[in-house]
Order: C-alpha cells, then structure tokens, then sequence
C-alpha cells in the first residue's frame, strides 16, 4: 500500500493540552496517592509527558493489551501480552491509553481492572474517535476528540513504525 502522512494534531498543541490534563488530575487527586496503569506500548509517550507534569505522588505499572495486530482496523481479539506487577487493591487507579477507538480494547481491561478492587478507577485518553465506538466506554479525561482517521505518531504505530513522530499524523492512502 502507498501512502504518506499529514499532520493532524501539532507537537505544540500536545503538550499544551498535556499541561492541561494534568492540571485537571492534579486537582482531582490532591492529597492522594496516584497509580498509573500505563497501556503498552502506544501509551508510552503520553505518559511519560503527562506523568512529568502531575504534582501528587505517583507510582507506575504498565500492562500490555493488543486487538491491532500489524493493521490499520481492530480485529476485535482481545489478547494481554504482559500483565501488571503490582497489585492494585484499594489504590487509586488512573489508566493511561493513548486512544480509545472502538472501545474494546479498554472496555475488557477496565473490567479486568475492577475485578482486583482498586479504590477508584479512571481513564485518560491522548485520543478519543467516538464514532468508532462499538462498547460503551467513557473517559474521565481527553485530550482530543478526533474524527475516525487512522493515526500515528507521538506513541502510536502503523506496523511498529513511526511512533516516534512528535505530532499526531493521519495516514492517508494515495
């Protein structure tokens, strides 16, 4: 397949909205103690800039989930790759996605997640496309609400490649 790039989303504007989830959550977890579940491998980058920018005391574990494979379209399997190591018992949970798209993927793992009885339980997305939306998830924080475009960059893949763009691209076929 032939195509190329565009940019979608600005490294500038990222990070300006980077800043402001973080003010949010922040605000929301003052005088508590946060735990990062961050969703390998796209979620990386989100969350190494956001974590950077959140004040409470934050401890971190990551969980690998995957439904892509090497295309461009959810298969709809749901497979986890690398499971947490830490328990999450009566912890404040705040999973860090990178982009929610048909929702199954974090619609299994918010129900896998709650089954170990965090204290609370939340989301934040880079990315949210809600008319791909097939299970009936919701974020508690947003980045940006995109249209139904395949995108990459800034963590995000197309075949394990170009998640080192500091922007959101949208690929586009020629």
């Amino acid at each position: 397949m032939e195509y190329h790039i565009e940019e979608m989303i600005s490294k500038e504007k990222i990070e300006a909205r980077v800043c402001e989830l973080a003010k949010q959550i922040n605000e929301d977890y003052e005088g508590k103690e946060l735990h990062l579940v961050i969703i390998l491998k796209g979620s990386m980058f989100f969350a190494c800039e956001l974590s950077k920018r959140i004040t409470v005391p934050v401890t971190m574990d990551f969980i690998s989930v995957s439904s892509y494979g090497d295309g461009m379209v959810s298969a709809g399997d749901i497979t986890v790759k690398k499971e947490l190591d830490e328990d999450i018992t009566g912890k404040e949970v705040l999973i860090v996605e990178d982009i929610v798209d048909s929702g199954r993927t974090l619609y299994h793992l918010k129900k896998l997640l709650l089954a170990r009885s965090p204290k609370s339980l939340r989301i934040v997305t880079l990315l949210d496309k809600p008319e791909r939306r097939m299970s009936d998830v919701q974020t508690d924080y947003c980045g940006f609400e995109i249209p139904d475009k395949f995108v990459v960059g800034y963590g995000l893949d197309y075949a394990q490649r170009y998640r080192n763009l500091s922007y959101i691209g949208v690929v586009i076929q020629d």
